[in-house]
């Protein structure tokens, strides 16, 4: 009950969102979705982000000191190597003598005062330590130092800022070596509120402009669809001239291409069972009136009673039975029920049995049907279903052989495979209609006339019998010079 509600809901349109809003809203959420990453990563952690950098610059930096520290000019890299990354650069020996220094902030008194302290935290911490401090709070409480008395005479601090500091202990052949770096962190404040406004415009324009380009956007890619659905509710009530020419995007013209396929296709589709309505009930009505002339005349009239006349009634009835036959056949093929029973079987025993049938039948009409092959044949098929495929093909050129009234029966074998050609001498089939003769309920000439053998739907059950079997199959024909229809099967040993 639930799923039916549910499938209700959806076909009243109570759950069905048109596609310009889902994509109008889409592209919203995403520009809404966009402007908070873009917030949070130039706000909330800028800062985590700019501690990550500096801590990878001061890392880079040491590693460089380290490894060019046997190089003359080494005063001139470690000058470099501040200038660069922004640093305050001091270099010390074991015991506290300044070797090298490159500051971008004076920083050489603090850590010369107290570079026993950051030296025993080094050592502590197996050669490397670092601390995040702000620098009025950097000189810890020392024995033996007076704090007060070593502010006085350090340099005054421009202002309280943040700094990240780095102490590295290398153990070299001449001794030790402390290196000392030091960041600064403080702008950073100042940077995020700068952003903080820079963003709170750009976010605005960002707003208009999204909903701009969204319904923009929505309403380019939903009005092919709207224009393919107002065609598509056309072809659904059968007017099969309607247009698909949306146009827009490459998947709706592929889309309106095989909707215009599909349209012409089911208008061909109609017209040729209405035809074949026309012809089917010619075929019905055509033997009917026979029978029941031959029945009345044998009824009313004394003398009537003959053989000629009962003659006309059994083939009139064979006829109608026949015609009945291949139409059940043929819905079976169309709906997929009809199933083979393949065996392994002589095909030139069973051609030559439908030839000699057919030839028996048709001679007193002047039809000749000749049968060429070279070898016996043998092939793993249906072999009821097979002579079904003859006997529609060589009636149909028998059907249209012409004043010559000769058919061909051709067997040949190529490749393994064996390939069956029927010929007639008749008119020929224009080449623009070759391709159409194996549709459903397609006739080349317009102007129905009853056939000599067969019902006029044989192609069909054709067609359809040999695709079941995996058979290759075709037709060619010049104008005035016959036609000529062929298949093949693999052949057995």
């Amino acid at each position: 009950m639930k799923h039916r509600k549910r499938h209700k809901d959806r076909k009243n349109g109570c759950r069905t969102v048109s596609i310009k809003w889902k994509v109008f809203v889409s592209f919203l959420i995403f520009a809404v979705l966009l402007l908070v990453m873009l917030w949070l990563l130039q706000t909330v952690y800028l800062y985590r982000f700019y501690k990550q950098v500096k801590k990878g610059e001061l890392k880079s930096a040491i590693s460089r000191l380290i490894a060019y520290s046997g190089e003359e000019e080494y005063e001139q890299i470690v000058e470099a190597v501040a200038r660069k990354y922004n640093l305050s650069v001091l270099v010390f020996d074991g015991k506290g003598q300044t070797l090298y220094c490159a500051e971008s902030m004076p920083a050489r008194f603090r850590y010369a005062a107290e570079f026993r302290y950051w030296y025993e935290r080094a050592k502590e911490n197996g050669g490397e330590y670092r601390k995040e401090m702000r620098i009025e709070d950097s000189l810890p409480r020392l024995e033996g130092l007076d704090r007060f008395s070593f502010k006085k005479d350090m340099a005054k601090p421009r202002r309280t800022e943040e700094v990240m500091a780095w102490v590295k202990v290398v153990s070299m052949v001449g001794g030790e070596r402390v290196y000392i770096l030091e960041a600064v962190l403080t702008p950073v404040d100042a940077t995020v509120h700068t952003l903080r406004i820079q963003l709170l415009f750009v976010s605005i324009i960002m707003v208009v402009l999204s909903f701009g380009i969204a319904w923009i956007l929505a309403r380019g890619i939903s009005l092919p669809v709207i224009r393919v659905n107002q065609s598509a509710k056309e072809l659904a009530k059968a007017n099969y001239q309607a247009v698909f020419d949306a146009g827009g995007y490459k998947e709706i013209e592929e889309l309106s291409e095989t909707l215009n396929y599909a349209a012409s296709e089911l208008g061909k589709t109609e017209r040729f069972q209405k035809e074949l309505l026309a012809n089917v009930s010619h075929d019905l009505r055509t033997p009917l009136t026979l029978i029941i002339a031959c029945g009345e005349m044998m009824r009313d009239l004394p003398g009537e009673n003959t053989e000629e006349n009962l003659q006309v009634i059994i083939d009139e009835a064979n006829h109608l039975s026949l015609l009945v036959s291949d139409m059940l056949d043929l819905s079976k093929l169309y709906a997929g029920v009809l199933t083979l029973s393949k065996r392994e079987f002589c095909l030139t025993d069973s051609i030559y049995q439908t030839v000699d049938r057919l030839t028996r039948l048709l001679k007193a009409k002047g039809y000749q049907i000749i049968f060429l092959y070279q070898e016996q044949v043998k092939v793993f098929a249906d072999d009821e279903k097979l002579c079904q495929v003859l006997y529609n093909l060589i009636g149909n050129a028998v059907n249209y052989s012409g004043e010559e009234k000769c058919v061909t029966v051709r067997q040949c074998c190529v490749d393994g495979r064996v390939r069956i050609e029927i010929s007639d001498t008749g008119e020929g089939i224009p080449q623009e209609e070759l391709s159409h003769i194996w549709e459903r309920y397609y006739k080349v000439d317009r102007y129905h006339k009853r056939v000599i053998t067969g019902t006029g739907l044989g192609l069909s059950i054709v067609k359809n019998i040999l695709q079941l079997h995996g058979a290759r199959f075709g037709a060619e024909s010049q104008m005035g010079q016959g036609s000529m229809f062929w298949f093949e099967l693999d052949a057995k040993e």
